[in-house]
């Protein structure tokens, strides 16, 4: 499909939707880009086969072993590395962490100590009393506090990668490099920082509600879609 095509699209969709296109230059150009690969936005077959289905089944395991009750019910009768171990086993069905990243995860809920601190410290940022700004400060602070071997733990993809599989509607996943690219091109500030802080994630969690209300048109259903979106953005996949 041609930009011409891509541009008279989109315009009917918003049309349709009730609403002009009126967006920036940055998101519309990531607009066009989004729907060249995937004309039918976030209803997309090849979409849902591609980036959507693997998420949402992680999604649909962890509510399955890992949802309150059940997780609640482990940290009770003391079966954390029970609980990490599921946790980490969700994960590893996926692509979201490197290689690396899942290597020293493991090595980190091993043993007794880090699988308790693991595990206390994913309950508390998924179901903790306190607002999400300190709950996830505390979380930063347990996966700083993890051991190690070679490689460090305390990385952004597994500081967000829980949080964004157990609870798609709050939470967002950080791939540093691939959301500065998109960022940039949409012309969104990221305020990016290497090391895992609130202000950093916070600032993601206003990117993504800027492309929530900016392709809300295309329906996107939660954060799977939306850092999806944000992928096909940056990624090296769609050049």
């Amino acid at each position: 499909m041609d930009v011409a095509t891509l541009e008279f699209e989109v315009g009917r969709r918003a049309s349709r939707a009730g609403r002009p296109p009126a967006l920036s230059a940055g998101a519309r150009r990531c607009r066009l880009k989004f729907l060249s690969f995937y004309a039918g936005g976030f209803s997309d077959e090849e979409y849902i086969a591609l980036e959507r289905d693997y998420k949402w089944r992680a999604h649909v395991e962890w509510d399955e072993l890992l949802n309150r009750d059940a997780f609640r019910a482990l940290l009770r009768r003391r079966r954390f590395e029970e609980a990490a171990a599921r946790a980490v086993r969700i994960e590893s069905r996926t692509n979201l962490l490197f290689s690396f990243e899942k290597m020293a995860l493991r090595d980190a809920v091993k043993r007794p100590a880090g699988a308790r601190l693991f595990a206390e410290g994913l309950y508390e940022l998924l179901h903790g009393r306190a607002d999400v700004r300190r709950r996830f400060e505390r979380w930063v602070e347990t996966v700083g506090q993890l051991p190690r071997r070679q490689t460090r733990v305390l990385t952004w993809p597994v500081v967000t990668v829980f949080g964004f599989i157990a609870q798609p509607d709050e939470h967002v996943y950080l791939k540093p490099t691939v959301t500065r690219v998109a960022a940039e091109a949409y012309g969104f500030p990221f305020a990016y920082v290497s090391r895992p802080n609130w202000e950093t994630y916070a600032s993601l969690l206003e990117f993504a509600a800027t492309v929530r209300r900016d392709q809300r048109d295309l329906r996107p259903r939660d954060m799977i879609d939306l850092q999806s979106f944000i992928w096909v953005q940056g990624s090296d996949e769609y050049p």
